[in-house]
């Protein structure tokens, strides 16, 4: 066994994500004998030691039947409205599936400003700390009923890989309809399972796509966006099939593993880099991407060629290369209206009010190519 899989498998605080397609079909709407084949592995893996949080979709796909919609919606209030009257039957089934092994969960329902904002994401870790102490599961998802399409997540693998940072989760789990990434559509035939992800090369020309189910949002590729999020933060992911729960939470050899890089993020920086909302991007020129990307080095004002957004002081904003690719996030120490009379400029050549750092090194994430 590699020692990814070796990690998720002997875990302690581990986050499991499901996906609507594992969970609900259009026309039944929530299927009670998944839900419980699931909540027998999550119950299994608990009794056996480890703190588990578990983010579960759902809610939408649990609320078409009972509004006698036949497909997921596509306008916003209805979805809105399904999440309302599907959140209530989900949770409601897992309080009940829980009992039977005698586990209390508590539900906890999110949008990006509850990560996005510092405040709330310090928050939500105690919240997190505090149910987990006290013996519960918790069972999170999208708060749907009040997301918009500014405050959403986009699925719940990117919340997923959020979560686990954020409980500081030792292996995170995404489960789903497919077994496994693949080199191709494995529908077509003559595609090649990948057993483990060490590095961004192994993704190097495969073709992913989004949900086919009808009923969720994500799909392999938003599988792959967050496992690379969770692994580059330190935290080994594994993707497996839900109907292969039992394994995948137990011996872990299933699906397709992602190592994790080898040092861990702090809660700060992976705040910086993966959670907090950009305000504004800075162009910088090949040197300042390699004194800020290879060297981890400050970012100053000779590097940067332009800029652009609102922001201030302060604010988080991505660092950009001439092809448009976000290399690092950071902490601007400038006005947007204070730089352009500083970028390109030597900082000898400053005044010396101005003879800082446009973003500082502590201050800032690169992100992996």
């Amino acid at each position: 066994m590699s020692d990814a899989r070796s990690a998720v498998a002997r875990a302690g605080r581990l986050v499991v994500k499901v996906g609507s397609s594992a969970l609900t079909t259009a026309d039944d709407g929530l299927d009670v004998h998944r839900l419980d084949a699931l909540v027998d592995a999550v119950a299994a893996r608990v009794s056996a030691g480890t703190e588990l949080v578990l983010v579960s979709s759902g809610a939408i796909g649990a609320g078409l039947a009972p509004l006698t919609l036949s497909t997921r919606p596509k306008d916003l209030a209805t979805q809105q409205a399904a999440a309302s009257v599907g959140q209530l039957a989900l949770a409601h089934a897992y309080a009940e599936s829980f009992a039977r092994y005698g586990l209390t969960v508590g539900q906890v329902l999110l949008t990006s400003n509850d990560v996005v904002r510092r405040a709330h994401y310090r928050n939500a870790e105690r919240t997190f700390a505090r149910l987990l102490a006290l013996g519960a599961v918790p069972v999170v998802n999208e708060n749907d009923t009040v997301a918009t399409e500014e405050i959403r997540f986009g699925d719940n693998d990117r919340l997923a890989a959020l979560v686990a940072h954020l409980t500081g989760a030792d292996g995170l789990v995404l489960l789903s309809d497919v077994d496994a990434l693949y080199d191709g559509d494995p529908r077509s035939g003559g595609t090649r399972r990948i057993a483990e992800v060490t590095s961004g090369s192994d993704l190097a020309g495969l073709s992913v796509g989004m949900s086919s189910s009808g009923l969720g949002t994500g799909g392999m590729m938003s599988k792959v966006a967050a496992a690379r999020t969770a692994a580059a933060s330190g935290i080994p992911v594994l993707i497996a099939a839900a109907g292969e729960a039992k394994r995948a939470l137990g011996t872990a050899e299933v699906g397709t593993v992602f190592a994790p890089a080898d040092t861990r993020l702090s809660a700060r920086r992976f705040w910086l880099g993966y959670a907090a909302g950009a305000r504004g991007r800075l162009h910088l020129d090949d040197g300042a991407v390699d004194a800020v990307v290879r060297n981890r080095r400050s970012l100053l004002a000779a590097g940067v060629t332009g800029m652009d957004g609102d922001f201030e002081a302060g604010d988080v904003v991505d660092l950009v290369d001439a092809g448009q690719e976000v290399v690092a996030r950071g902490v601007v120490a400038f006005d947007v209206t204070e730089l352009p009379d500083l970028i390109g400029r030597s900082t000898h050549e400053l005044p010396p009010e101005y003879r800082r750092e446009v973003v500082h090194a502590d201050d800032l994430v690169p992100l992996r190519r």
